[in-house]
């Protein structure tokens, strides 16, 4: 027992001795090559073992003969051993320079598609990775790409809308000016009237601006929706007289929702008001507030006669008219867009499909936590 003991502690001493210079030869090689860590740790296993075996064969007094088999056979295995871990570190350096070359790829704008042929599963799960980042990316790089689509047409219709009653003052007002106007009083009128519309256009890109910055700050208080839709039904009431269209407001249950009332008093109010600009006159806007299993759903249904299925998706894109007018009551096509804004930023949604006649806008937003 006792010689087995001194046995165990020879080849220990031999075999730490060892591993702690294999220790640091990796430390001082941890930059290079995967394929030298590996012939390092093979090297190390082997000398470990042949420093261990020759200081047990020196403590035990074997022969001259008996050594040089025992060094000749841990000889062999090193020589096995070192091929063996070059061949798996050349392996594994061709998969992982196949990775980067995939993954340079779609770094400059292409799609990731993972290397061929068998590779381990911790360059498996790097693959995975590296295809789940490009498919990101991708999509990504398409919003971008629509978002300054959007943002292109957005500049150049309000251009076009700038440019139009910017245009309509300048000849009213040099008309006054040089004392040719027939009826100076609907002239000035007139001249009020397009100042009101320049004035709510550019607070529409203004409230868009800080929507798209995330710089719109809510202040949520707990309405109810029953108060919230009883305000914009009047708020628009003089408009629905002007274009003859009907007002209903039936379905509106008392239902609590914690929002920022301005906020939310003007998606409701761009919804009603682009509802009535495009139901024709004798027609009926409905508004309607339910409780429903994804929270509460605010609906607003017109008789537009629908929309394109093509422009479904669209319909709350900044710019979006649905009309290739550039004249009122086409708007600037932000309403839309600002209500999607405002909505999300209050963890809802929007939406709109078309029913018979016409289509239903509808906003779901949480329900008020009791």
């Amino acid at each position: 027992m006792r010689d087995t003991l001194l046995i165990a502690l020879y080849a220990f001493a031999g075999a730490a001795a060892t591993g702690l210079a294999g220790a640091g030869a990796l430390r001082l090689l941890r930059r290079r090559s995967l394929t030298v860590s590996l012939a390092v740790v093979a090297g190390v296993g082997v000398v470990a073992m042949l420093a261990g075996t020759l200081i047990v064969a020196w403590a035990m007094f074997l022969s001259p003969h008996d050594l040089t088999v025992v060094t000749t056979v841990v000889a062999m295995a090193a020589v096995v051993s070192l091929a063996t871990a070059l061949l798996l570190g050349r392996w594994v350096v061709a998969r992982s320079r196949e990775l980067a070359a995939a993954a340079r790829s779609f770094g400059d704008g292409g799609n990731f598609a993972a290397p061929g042929g068998p590779a381990t599963a911790e360059l498996a799960a790097v693959s995975r990775e590296l295809a789940a980042t490009s498919a990101r990316l991708a999509e990504s790089r398409e919003r971008e790409r629509a978002l300054e689509t959007s943002r292109r047409e957005l500049v150049a219709w309000i251009s076009h809308d700038l440019r139009t009653p910017l245009a309509g003052l300048r000849a009213m007002s040099e008309a006054l000016e040089d004392g040719v106007a027939a009826d100076p009083n609907r002239y000035l009128r007139q001249m009020r009237t397009e100042v009101e519309r320049l004035n709510g256009m550019v607070g529409d890109l203004f409230e868009l601006s800080r929507i798209h910055a995330g710089a719109l700050a809510l202040t949520p208080t707990r309405i109810s929706l029953y108060d919230l839709v009883g305000d914009a039904l009047a708020g628009v009431d003089p408009l629905a007289r002007e274009y003859g269209v009907r007002l209903v407001g039936g379905r509106i249950e008392q239902v609590p929702v914690e929002v920022d009332g301005k906020e939310m008093s003007r998606v409701l109010g761009n919804l009603l008001v682009n509802a009535i600009r495009r139901t024709p006159a004798d027609g009926t806007v409905a508004i309607a507030a339910e409780r429903s299993p994804e929270g509460v759903v605010l609906s607003v249904t017109d008789g537009c006669g629908g929309i394109p299925e093509e422009d479904l998706p669209r319909v709350f894109d900044t710019g979006w008219r649905g009309t290739h007018a550039r004249t009122p009551p086409a708007g600037a096509g932000l309403g839309l867009a600002i209500v999607r804004g405002i909505v999300e930023a209050h963890q809802g949604r929007t939406g709109v499909r078309n029913i018979p006649g016409g289509c239903r806008f509808e906003v779901v937003l949480p329900a008020a936590t009791s």
